[in-house]
């Protein structure tokens, strides 16, 4: 699986805006909705909140895709 990695200067970025800078989905409203349905891990663990703060050295997939923030 190869991993997309996104660099981040704040001290962390919301799932579903990484999730659209990963290139993982198009649209905010699509974050919204597979994040909601149980789609979507952080660190392994399904994840449901689309707020949720991530950090630097936090992954996500989703339909087999890997991005690592850095």
């Amino acid at each position: 699986m190869e991993i997309n990695k996104i660099s981040i200067k704040e001290d962390f970025i919301r799932l579903d805006s990484a999730m659209k800078l990963g290139d993982m989905v198009v649209t905010g409203g699509h974050a919204k909705i597979v994040i909601q349905e149980g789609e979507v891990k952080v660190n392994g663990q399904v994840c449901t909140m689309r707020g949720k703060k991530l950090h630097k050295g936090d992954k996500i997939e989703f339909e087999g895709n890997l991005v690592e923030i850095i």
